[in-house]
């Protein structure tokens, strides 16, 4: 194995067994992250067919307790694996066996009907043995569950797992119980751990092991082999992924901290675009379906911020659903707060109070549609993307189905290119999209009245000169392509090399960085999430949007 490598002078101590301190190299070493949805801040991550996917993997996907009966008696869900062995380069024997939670499976929109799950703690037990019986001298379980179900699973396996590497939590933790270690990651490689692992002289079959948290910051340097094959794979799309689409008066709070626990503006956008554009009652969007996990700040929205907040690829549908039905689905997505679960509920049109201290099923305390309290026996058109309707109260009609629906991360550009082009794109229906956009255009009370005097153009003040003011000023010149271009993206790099874009990408990225400093100049306030006035902003190229927060989710209790 080598001598042992010095841990890094920017590492942070997890756990430490002390067998480090005893100069021997250890006998393995572990590299764990989990919950990886951005590799690259700035690129798109769509998904694709899992089963594509798989087929390109070197490695094996595990998951030993959801079964799908249409694979075949006793096959995991996708054909996946239940469980692996792997040998080291020292000739150590692993063993690894992958384990979901049910609650897990209960925030995916999309499965494969008659799924069988079994108990995580009951397969480890059933499992297990036959790895050590393949000479296995240590086990790893790669678990997709929340903490208190990981910590479940080592109270109850009584030390037959080493250690559980763990994911679905977006946040970074480590605990010991009854010999087993349960780690977490953190997401996005924001941060790792480096996991050093020491055979037990007097304990055969038993492990020491020390844990390095690793946070992964800028003054790391990058590796270039890396970069050089992120650019290539992404440079066909960096053209048309980094022009900005539209323009956005206030931050965006795409956070999981805030979309998977309140109301978000984020949350209040998108939902409205799918209530108007169906012309439902009302709208219902499970928070997991927001991705971005970041606050978008004031200033330009690029198709990439789309796509990478959006990745989905199952549409928005339109259902009409009994008033039980809604209040179930509104029931369910309360059901385990404070949990950072998917399935909170962001709506439009709705407006309701919940209760995190009453017991689940019975949290949702007033709930309203339209400003009315939810009839239970009357049906209501629904627009939703995440919710699982099937399992609702009430019943429940598919008006418009996933075969005919329309992704979010589409019906969020066909939106902003009709606040700004409505006409002048071949496949849009421009009498339609000009009422989704007059209808979403809800003037927030921050703006001035001037906004409506002057035809529903913003103008105001921004620095003229300078700079920033140089950089603004050229970005909102931006211009729409011809008629018949229907791409709906623009293309100002007329060499086509990229240059332009790697320019643009790279003054995004200094505005983002040094938005604090210009702001000060500017005279903009720079609080998270604040509304801007009305004489902040100056775009005279598109309509701005200005999300913000209107009161439609209420938690009561004394958390609150």
């Amino acid at each position: 194995m080598g001598k042992r490598a010095p841990a890094p002078a920017d590492s942070t101590v997890t756990f430490a067994s002390g067998r480090a301190d005893e100069g021997n190299p250890p006998d393995l070493r572990i590299f764990h992250f989990n919950d990886v949805y951005h590799i690259d801040p700035p690129a798109p991550s769509p998904l694709a067919q899992f089963g594509h996917l798989a087929s390109k993997c070197k490695f094996p996907w595990l998951i030993a307790n959801v079964l799908d009966p249409a694979l075949g008696e006793c096959v995991p869900i996708g054909n996946a694996k239940a469980t692996h062995m792997i040998t080291s380069s020292n000739g150590i024997k692993i063993g690894l066996i992958g384990l979901g939670e049910r609650e897990w499976l209960e925030t995916i929109n999309v499965l494969p009907p008659n799924l069988i799950y079994k108990s995580a703690t009951e397969t480890a037990k059933e499992l297990i043995p036959g790895l050590r019986e393949q000479g296995a001298e240590i086990i790893i379980a790669l678990t997709h569950m929340r903490e208190p179900n990981d910590n479940k699973l080592a109270t109850n396996t009584n030390g037959m797992i080493d250690i559980i590497l763990g994911g679905h939590d977006h946040y970074y933790a480590h605990s010991f119980i009854n010999g087993t270690h349960v780690l977490r990651s953190g997401s996005d490689f924001k941060q790792l751990s480096y996991i050093q692992a020491w055979r037990k002289p007097d304990q055969p079959g038993k492990w020491d092991f020390d844990i390095l948290r690793r946070d992964v910051v800028s003054s790391i340097p990058e590796d270039p082999a890396t970069l050089a094959l992120v650019d290539d794979l992404t440079s066909k799309l960096k053209n048309s992924l980094s022009k900005p689409i539209g323009w956005t008066a206030t931050a965006i709070d795409a956070r999981f901290t805030t979309v998977r626990k309140e109301e978000s503006s984020m949350g209040n956008f998108v939902c409205d675009i799918m209530r108007h554009h169906y012309a439902a009652d009302c709208a219902i969007m499970a928070a997991g379906t927001i991705r971005g996990d970041q606050i978008y700040p004031p200033g330009a929205v690029r198709v990439k911020d789309i796509v990478t907040c959006f990745p989905f690829e199952d549409p928005v549908v339109l259902l009409k659903a009994k008033g039980q039905a809604i209040l179930d689905a509104l029931e369910n997505g309360v059901s385990l707060y404070p949990a950072l679960e998917g399935r909170f509920p962001q709506v439009s049109n709705i407006e309701f109070t919940f209760d995190p201290e009453k017991p689940p099923g019975s949290r949702i305390v007033t709930a309203l549609i339209d400003g009315q309290e939810i009839d239970l026996e009357r049906k209501y058109l629904l627009s939703t993307r995440g919710l699982l309707v099937e399992d609702a109260g009430g019943e429940v009609e598919e008006i418009v189905s996933e075969e005919n629906g329309i992704l979010i991360s589409a019906m969020l550009r066909q939106y902003f290119m009709a606040l700004r082009t409505v006409g002048k794109w071949r496949y849009l229906d421009a009498s339609h999209w000009d009422n989704v956009v007059s209808r979403c255009q809800t003037l927030s009370e921050h703006l001035s009245d001037s906004y409506t005097k002057k035809g529903g153009k913003l103008r105001a003040k921004l620095p003229e000169t300078g700079a920033w003011g140089v950089w603004l000023q050229r970005r909102a010149g931006f211009q729409a392509k011809p008629e018949n271009d229907d791409s709906g993206f623009e293309d100002e790099d007329e060499d086509g090399d990229g240059a332009d874009d790697d320019r643009l990408e790279t003054e995004v990225l200094l505005m983002k960085k040094f938005f604090a400093k210009w702001a000060a100049v500017a005279r903009v306030k720079t609080s998270t999430c604040d509304s801007m006035g009305s004489e902040e902003i100056n775009v005279d190229w598109t309509r701005v949007i200005a999300p913000v927060l209107e009161g439609r989710i209420k938690r009561i209790g004394s958390e609150s």
